[in-house]
């Protein structure tokens, strides 16, 4: 399959100017390399909000954004997870973990361990344990058994990149796919090799590299953009007044988003006339309505 890049919504609310703003730039990364652009619905945990997923292919239909295959739903490849969890738990590199948040939040850590990584409480327990957790009645989440503490990624625009390596969930208690799983098998299988998006998830892609490495898959090329923020400085939302296409219209979100950028064209046919990677800003989009 043809190298691909792709921008990946969750149907959780209309998409907001930031969330247009980073589809414009994965298409941008995605067409100056040659590549195809892939729309992929995020929906394992909204998956009963079909009327957001197509108000949100519609705004990106509007600002002028084109994709090369129908756009596919998480819900839909069910089975493509469970396969790889079940191969990775064949490999014995996975675990049961029955730990609540509470759990996690309470327990005695290594020192210097990084904090919201997963202390390994369920990782060595022994059968006896296993039977006394299992006893509660809490379904267990599945955990990758990883065999490293980090992993390294070269970003586009941040360099070299060290992150955490934990024994994260590969699947959730109440039987979902986890988003690490997720992503990483979706990528692989739509030929994704260009993974362009906000920089609040640069965090993730050690996780997700590492575990790309266990499955055979190449690291993608990752570009982690900058965030839009609001006034205050924190992530916009739509409580920050006109964000949605709906309110601001087509002109003034694409105005905007070029302006935010540097371009002077305010069509994303322009934008990649003048699509240079090296010339993107690095610092956040403060954006005020209007």
């Amino acid at each position: 399959m043809s190298h691909a890049g792709r921008f990946a919504p969750s149907p959780s609310a209309d998409l907001h100017v930031g969330n247009l703003r980073t589809a414009i730039l994965a298409w941008l990364f995605a067409r100056s390399t040659g590549r195809r652009f892939l729309v992929r619905v995020e929906d394992l945990d909204d998956r009963a909000r079909d009327d957001v997923a197509r108000r949100q292919l519609d705004d990106l239909a509007a600002i002028g954004l084109t994709w090369d295959a129908p756009p596919e739903r998480q819900s839909d490849h069910e089975t493509r997870y469970d396969a790889v969890v079940d191969d990775l738990t064949r490999r014995g590199l996975t675990y049961e973990c029955h730990c609540s948040r509470k759990d996690i939040l309470q327990a005695p850590r290594a020192p210097h361990a990084p904090e919201g990584a997963y202390p390994g409480t369920c990782r060595d327990l022994t059968d006896a344990e296993r039977a006394e957790r299992a006893a509660t009645g809490r379904p267990p989440a599945v955990r990758l058994r990883s065999e490293v503490t980090e992993f390294t990624v070269t970003d586009l625009l941040h360099g070299s990149y060290t992150g955490v390596v934990d024994d994260f969930v590969l699947r959730r208690g109440d039987g979902v796919p986890a988003y690490n799983l997720a992503v990483v098998v979706d990528d692989a299988a739509q030929g994704v090799d260009q993974v362009v998006r906000g920089d609040d998830l640069l965090p993730s892609s050690p996780r997700q590299a590492y575990l790309g490495s266990l499955l055979g898959h190449p690291t993608p090329s990752y570009a982690h953009v900058p965030l839009v923020l609001n006034g205050d400085g924190k992530r916009l939302a739509k409580r920050d007044g006109a964000v949605t296409l709906a309110e601001t219209g087509v002109e003034l979100a694409l105005h905007q988003i070029a302006a935010s950028l540097g371009y002077s064209a305010v069509s994303v046919a322009g934008m990649l006339a003048e699509f240079d990677p090296e010339r993107l800003p690095r610092e956040p989009w403060v954006y005020r309505p209007g």
